[in-house]
């Protein structure tokens, strides 16, 4: 029995890529992202994102991710500020295309880069996500837990790659149409839009349980 099981990474990747390309909240929200901050801010954000992926695969490596998953009021809490957060950042999109401003443009990476963390660790079904999917490929390591930090980076590493480019796209758009003021508006509306849709998306969440 070695360390690490590598047999079972070749269906571990397609089975997060399969996951990951389906449309989910990261990834409208890195064409969000793209549209109202162009390439540098989706390359920030996504980069937030993983962070949150690598906080939530501690959690769950550590063995608290059930204790978690299985407080509904915990999760509950996390999905009502997770709504919140992204109504906020939808208005903050419609001022922009309001006043014809590139404040979203402008922000600092530093900026991009906690809205992508503060959107990802507001996303309790990446919690669940980990949960469900990281045991299913321990296989015939020695050290679960070092099998699972191997799985979790390569998640993460894919995530990356597949929604950064998504942000990449999306942002150039946004460097094309952005110096004109009506290129502007629409696309801040686009990114309000977005947001306002995956707040929805959770608040129906949170009623349908």
């Amino acid at each position: 029995m070695t360390t690490f099981d590598l047999s079972v990474v070749p269906g571990f990747v397609i089975a997060v890529v399969l996951i990951l390309i389906a449309p989910g909240p990261d990834l409208a929200y890195m064409v969000a992202v793209g549209l109202g901050g162009g390439r540098r801010a989706a390359l920030s954000a996504i980069a937030g994102i993983c962070s949150g992926m690598g906080i939530y695969a501690v959690i769950v490596i550590a063995g608290l991710g059930t204790v978690i998953a299985s407080s509904a009021l915990a999760l509950t809490v996390i999905k009502i500020f997770g709504a919140g957060y992204l109504v906020w950042l939808g208005i903050g999109a419609l001022r922009s295309a309001r006043t014809a401003t590139r404040n979203q443009r402008n922000l600092a990476p530093d900026r991009w880069y906690l809205r992508g963390l503060l959107v990802s660790l507001t996303n309790p079904k990446l919690l669940l996500f980990f949960i469900a999917l990281l045991p299913q490929f321990i296989g015939e390591a020695s050290s679960p837990t070092l099998q699972l930090t191997l799985l979790s980076v390569i998640d993460i590493f894919i995530e990356f790659v597949l929604y950064g480019a998504v942000g990449l796209f999306a942002g150039s758009f946004q460097s094309r149409f952005a110096d004109s003021a009506k290129g502007g508006r629409v696309l801040h509306y686009i990114s309000a839009g977005v947001y306002f849709a995956l707040a929805t998306l959770v608040v129906v969440d949170l009623f349908v349980q």
